[in-house]
């Protein structure tokens, strides 16, 4: 475009690898050269004058020697030719040349052929210039008559487009149009008059509906989706017309195409708030997304579902369909499945909650018969927490729950055993009456657990709520089996030297000599090579974690020991059987101290689990009442404390989110009478079809309407001063992670600028998509030069670059105007979302957002430390004080540790306090380092 008022309806994209053909050239070759010769002319001269060139002296050559010729690529190019090029003078006039013109469209538009008469009546509706339409009216109507559907449809939205345009030109459009439209056999010619009918007389519109109305179940799908938009706008400007059109869309609930099923649920919706229409269009939305294999139009119809329960009154409908709600679950995707589980745990009732229950437990049974995915390890997580919240809502079904969940506590999926045990934990403390199942479950899946964590947890639950003598005894007995053989130590020493015993080997199976990859030979035996594997399988759960290095699993065992030892203390009355039950549970602490202290883990032991071992051994041997009340009461209430405190958060939130749904009215609110309603009032509701459109397209003027703040004048980017040659400003639109740049370049000369280019360039995670094509300015000109951003990361970005250009007539070099930046900030792309902690803490290890730099060194003071790493980068005038505190600490590491990356690889530096650090320990620790990669 040369122009804001020069419209092209064709983008064409250019190469510009060589210098523009003269004029003279291209006019020899449009009068002399073969047909070849002339489309190639003829595409350079449209590309000319799309970057702006006038070529006026070319009109003519291409009426007299281009216009008559028959050959289909060049009448194609002429009908953009004809589209672009300037067709008045500039009064305002017609051209005296377009005479001719008009008489050639009358040619095309009478041709045998029925492509060519098609093409021309496209063409037509982009033309702006009633002069050439007004002798094209007659061959234009008799297009309506022809034979082919093609001609015929595309004659439509001529008509429709003139009449729209120029209605003095075809006044009687709409009555021509409804009289075609009764006898009309195919489906496209019949949407595109019963389109034109609904904008152009709505009545007649409405008039033919009536007459076949019956029959609309039996029309094709576009034209059902076109009678599905005239109802929806004729009731929605009228509601009295409701009960009239109601049925009709109770039968499009029921054709075939998913599109017109969709539209005729949401306009049932709009038109009735009964309860059976929105059973009906439910109904409709859940079949859609059982049926349809598009993921993205599973997840489209669940947002209208949802919606839907959003509507106090609908809820109680939705409760009811449950069930079908439910049937989406056999959908493979993840989201697809998560949106479905809220929205049935939204619609939950005491009515339902039985049958929910069943099938979610058969959809977590299922899920541990398919093969290992990752995707079926998160569903199970889902399932697991949907659960969760039904056994909490509704306690009565925790009973049927939890033996079925407690199968999962010895999942290889952490995160799925952590939900369950998280579930646990919540229903043994709140449901006094599960507490002997729960606690039976949990003893007959303790030997299988295989993380480390979820040991922990079950530790501290059968700590805290073993309660009689017998279950008791049963959690020692499985204490005992998952530690193995005591002292661990001594038999482990044991075990490792009775397979270097020679004789051993010898006996079990004959030595094999082997050759090593070195080349030397070797001795085996078949003893040596199979029993360590045979160790590690068979070695008890606990006793593998402590020879891993993991005592903080130790710790909790103590104190697991010293709480059900105090409680068997209070249970049993005999004094012998008192002292041989804390002396076992004493004799397995020292065991693992011994074990810690010794170098058969692989890590050793902390100092802080060494402490909390020890603190439980000096409570067993004291036995206080105060002690047994910290161990066996305090910690008790700590847990009711927090889920209490969860409880009410919960509450809260749910309190909110039904304060929002609840539509409260004020004294002082006006009472809105329908019949007493202006019309142009009514007609002041928003338009879904209308909104539907403008999220397609992105726009989003009606609220910025709404905040001036956000209109579009203060994302506009000045990027040349005023008395630059060439003035710029950029708006800066940002669509998700598209960035659209609408440049406006004024040529404030009085030459003519050629080849105007705009040269962007970016910093940060941002890629031009395309370069702007260059572009001829006439003095004092303008023009609109858009570009596309893709946003690669969250990150802040920078746009810059400049404007280069050509004085016409001067013999000088290229002239540079260099632009300001544009500065992208990360919160115009960035949406709020809420997570849980967990899922916070399992996305921050994933996406490794920091890295640690292991500091190892002989210094026994962390000032020391610091004053050293101060010295080593010229930092000396600091002292270790303010080496600790705000700023400085941060220069200090930073300098630090860019000596060992480099200048760039670093944005963000903070050091930790060291992990360990006693009277003649070194300082250990580490330095973050945020990379700007990350």
């Amino acid at each position: 475009m040369t122009a804001a008022e020069n419209v092209c309806y064709t983008l064409i994209n250019v190469p510009m690898d060589s210098e523009p053909p003269s004029e003279i050239s291209l006019k020899n070759d449009l009068e002399k050269g073969d047909v070849k010769s002339k489309t190639e002319a003829l595409k350079k001269v449209i590309i000319m004058i799309l970057n702006g060139e006038k070529l006026p002296g070319l009109l003519m050559t291409i009426i007299r020697f281009v216009l008559p010729l028959q050959d289909h690529t060049i009448k194609k190019l002429l009908l953009v030719f004809w589209e672009i090029v300037p067709k008045t003078t500039p009064d305002g006039r017609l051209l005296h040349e377009m005479i001719l013109v008009c008489d050639a469209y009358r040619k095309d538009l009478q041709h045998p052929n029925e492509f060519i008469r098609g093409s021309t009546l496209r063409f037509l509706c982009k033309l702006k210039e009633a002069e050439l339409l007004e002798p094209l009216m007659p061959a234009i109507r008799a297009c309506l008559e022809h034979r082919h559907s093609y001609v015929r449809r595309n004659a439509v939205l001529a008509i429709y487009t003139i009449y729209r345009n120029f209605e003095h030109l075809i006044p009687d459009a709409p009555e021509l149009i409804h009289d075609f439209l009764v006898n009309e056999k195919d489906a496209s010619c019949k949407r595109n008059a019963f389109m034109m009918l609904i904008h152009a007389d709505q009545d007649r519109a409405l008039d033919y509906l009536s007459t076949c109305i019956d029959q609309v179940q039996t029309f094709g799908d576009i034209l059902q989706l076109v009678i599905v938009e005239l109802i929806y706008k004729v009731c929605h400007a009228n509601p009295s017309e409701r009960a009239r059109f109601i049925r009709c869309i109770y039968n499009l609930l029921q054709s075939s195409s998913p599109a017109v099923k969709y539209e005729a649920a949401g306009t049932l919706v709009t038109l009735s708030s009964a309860p059976t229409a929105i059973k009906a269009a439910a109904q409709c939305y859940i079949d859609l997304i059982i049926k349809e294999s598009d993921n993205n139009v599973k997840l489209i119809v669940l947002d209208r579902l949802i919606e839907l329960k959003e509507h106090p009154a609908h809820e109680r409908v939705l409760q009811d369909l449950v069930m079908d709600i439910l049937r989406v679950l056999s959908t493979p995707d993840l989201e697809v499945r998560k949106k479905t589980l809220q929205l049935a745990l939204d619609l939950v009732s005491s009515r339902n909650v039985e049958e929910l229950v069943i099938v979610l437990k058969k959809e977590v049974i299922k899920t541990n018969n398919v093969s290992e995915h990752e995707d079926t390890d998160k569903y199970r997580q889902l399932l697991v927490r949907t659960l969760h919240s039904c056994s909490v809502r509704f306690p009565d079904m925790a009973a049927n729950v939890i033996p079925v969940l407690m199968e999962f506590l010895s999942d290889n999926n952490e995160a799925a055993a952590a939900d369950v045990l998280e579930f646990v934990r919540e229903a043994i403390q709140r449901f006094d009456n599960l507490r002997m199942l729960i606690v039976e479950k949990m003893l007959e899946v303790f030997h299988a657990i295989k993380s480390v964590k979820i040991y922990r947890g079950a530790l501290w639950i059968l700590g805290e709520y073993c309660s009689t003598k017998e279950d008791i005894q049963s959690v020692m007995t499985e204490v005992r089996r998952s530690l193995g053989e005591i002292p661990i130590v001594e038999s482990e020493i044991k075990k490792e030297a009775g397979e270097l015993k020679p004789e051993e080997e010898m006996t079990v199976g004959p030595v094999q000599k082997l050759v090593t990859e070195m080349g030397t030979y070797a001795t085996q035996s078949a003893l040596s090579s199979s029993r360590p594997t045979k160790k590690e399988d068979e070695r008890p759960p606990l006793r593998g974690f402590l020879l891993d290095g993991d005592f903080f699993v130790a710790a909790s065992l103590a104190t697991t020991l010293t709480k059900i030892a105090l409680r068997y203390v209070a249970l049993v009355q005999e004094k012998k059987k008192q002292n041989s039950f804390v002396a076992e549970a004493m004799l397995l602490m020292a065991t693992i101290l011994h074990l810690g202290k010794s170098s058969l883990p692989k890590k050793p032991i902390t100092d802080d689990d060494v402490d909390r071992i020890s603190l439980c051994l000096k409570v067993l041997s004291e036995c206080s009442p105060l002690m047994n009340d910290i161990f066996n009461k305090e910690c008790r209430q700590s847990l009711s404390h927090m889920l209490s405190a969860k409880l009410e958060e919960e509450k809260l939130s749910q309190k909110k989110e039904s304060e929002k749904r609840n539509v409260t009215v004020q004294p002082d609110d006006p009472i809105s009478f329908m019949q007493l309603t202006a019309k142009n009032e009514m007609n002041c509701k928003e338009d879904q079809f209308q909104l539907s459109l403008l999220a397609a397209m992105g726009n989003t003027q009606r609220k910025e309407a709404a905040d001036p703040l956000a209109s579009k004048l203060n994302k506009v980017t000045q990027l040349t001063g005023f008395s630059d040659p060439v003035y710029a400003e950029a708006y800066v639109h940002v669509n998700q992670y598209d960035i659209v740049l609408d440049v406006l370049v004024v040529n404030q000369t009085s030459d003519t600028l050629q080849n105007c280019t705009l040269e962007l360039a970016t910093l940060g995670d941002l890629k031009l998509v395309e370069k702007p094509s260059p572009l001829t300015l006439a003095p004092h000109d303008f023009a609109n030069i858009k570009a596309n951003v893709k946003v690669a990361s969250t990150e802040n970005g920078i746009i810059f670059g400049n404007i280069v250009y050509d004085v016409s007539g001067a013999a000088s070099d290229r002239n540079c105007v260099v632009l300001s930046d544009i500065h992208i900030d990360i919160m115009d792309y960035i949406q709020p979302a809420t997570c849980t902690d967990a899922e916070f803490r399992q996305m921050w290890a994933e996406f490794e957002w920091e890295n640690k730099v292991t500091v190892n060194t002989n210094i026994v003071d962390l000032n020391d430390y610091l004053q050293h790493i101060l010295k080593s980068t010229n930092m000396k005038c600091l002292t270790p004080e303010k080496a600790l505190s705000g700023y400085c600490g941060f220069m200090a590491a930073n300098l630090y540790a860019r000596s060992i990356f480099g200048e760039d690889a670093l944005a963000n530096v903070s050091i930790e306090k060291p992990i360990q650090q006693g009277p003649e320990a070194p300082v250990t620790g580490h330095i973050r380092i945020r990379a700007k990669s990350q």
